[in-house]
């Protein structure tokens, strides 16, 4: 069989198994749902997906469903856009930041304790930034003491996170946090593994631009973390956190980047509405976003193979990622645009998808993607100074 025969079957098994099992009428009963029947719903979809081998394609062969190839992912998530799925917002930390994080820096036992339970719906969310540590995140002043509880050693920890994406929903959290503040500030820094139900930790949701709470600020009290779910040495979760970052930039983004081809079809359904068809400044705007679309696949695509391939560099994902910010910058305002005055006013969203098609949500909910998982300006230092070997941007400014 001919890999191209391959993929058409595998194209055809996944639009098949879609046609039965993808959700029906999705984007309407979300916007009516409270937060609790929301997360339900995407707990439901995730299962689903965990029991038909298409919820983690990029996970390794041992994996249900894993093991697939760069041309088979493909496949997989562009006909998941064109089926209009539901994006998995709740487990995406679990499915690519902790999974990627075991697969390259946990012992075996962590692995083997942690990611069945992600395939059963355990969920994780991510304390990294905190209110003076967000794109400077080496900055970060949470606390842990390593003591001895109870005949057990334990890290104590105390401090503040924020940003942290659906944590009023999580069992878990991929926690970095400050046990030495000798070296320069990157050192000292130590990632664990916190249980969101232990005693001290406290979740606040914060109301966003567009109507949701998808972020959470997390306060921590005294709160007990086993040294057993410390990854990586003690004062070196500088460098365990870079294979978290790497997935949020490059692999998370693949899946959305292709979800984004998939909604191209609510703007132009937005052109025939509004009889523009033979409109020549907005056909060729649309023709400008299609092809931003399209360079932007091919640059997931490329970072997937780099990454196979073992021979992604570093700045590989800060491309992805600012990459595919840009053109859901672009995609939303052509929308808005488009939509006039009307769309301006509709209801804000709770949730949801990035690719609603409530234009005005999507359009504010696009400049979170310009910082979440770094900062463009951070993205562009990272490129220029570790990819391209340009000089370092000097650290103060002489006038």
């Amino acid at each position: 069989m001919t890999d191209e025969t391959h993929l058409e079957d595998l194209r055809l098994e996944v639009r098949s198994w879609l046609d039965s099992n993808a959700p029906k009428g999705w984007r309407e009963s979300y916007k009516a749902m409270s937060h609790a029947e929301f997360a339900q719903a995407q707990r439901d979809w995730f299962q689903t997906l965990v029991k038909g081998g298409y919820a983690v394609p990029h996970w390794p062969a041992e994996w249900p469903g894993g093991g697939r190839s760069l041309a088979e992912q493909k496949v997989i998530y562009e006909e998941m856009a064109r089926a209009d799925t539901p994006r998995l917002l709740l487990s995406f930390v679990s499915t690519y930041h902790a999974a990627s994080t075991f697969f390259e820096c946990g012992t075996e036992q962590q692995k083997a304790r942690y990611l069945p339970r992600i395939l059963e719906g355990e969920t994780w969310c991510q304390g990294f930034s905190e209110p003076n540590a967000g794109s400077d995140l080496a900055s970060l002043k949470t606390k842990a003491e390593r003591v001895v509880r109870d005949g057990r050693e334990v890290y104590v920890v105390n401090g503040q996170k924020v940003w942290s994406t659906m944590a009023q929903y999580a069992d878990k959290c991929l926690l970095l946090v400050r046990t030495s503040s000798e070296g320069v500030k990157q050192a000292g820094i130590t990632f664990l593994l916190m249980d969101m139900k232990a005693k001290g930790v406290s979740v606040r949701p914060i109301n966003q631009i567009q109507g949701d709470q998808e972020f959470c600020e997390m306060f921590l009290d005294d709160v007990e973390v086993p040294v057993e779910d410390r990854v990586g040495d003690e004062n070196r979760g500088w460098a365990v956190s870079q294979a978290t970052l790497s997935s949020e930039r490059g692999l998370t983004l693949m899946e959305l980047t292709y979800k984004l081809r998939g909604a191209l079809r609510y703007v132009a359904g937005l052109i025939r509405a509004n009889g523009r068809e033979e409109d020549a400044g907005v056909l060729r705007d649309f023709g400008q976003l299609v092809a931003r679309v399209d360079s932007a696949c091919a640059i997931a695509d490329q970072f997937l193979l780099n990454r196979i391939n073992g021979v992604e560099r570093v700045g590989d994902a800060s491309i992805v990622k600012n990459t595919y910010s840009r053109v859901l910058r672009e995609y939303s305002l052509l929308g808005l645009r488009l939509g006039g005055i009307d769309e301006q006013y509709r209801a804000p969203i709770t949730f949801g998808d990035l690719t609603t098609d409530n234009w005005m949500a999507d359009f504010m909910n696009s400049y979170a993607w310009t910082i979440a998982g770094g900062s463009e300006e951070v993205q562009r230092n990272i490129i220029s100074e570790r990819m391209l070997e340009m000089q370092r941007e000097p650290k103060h400014w002489v006038l």
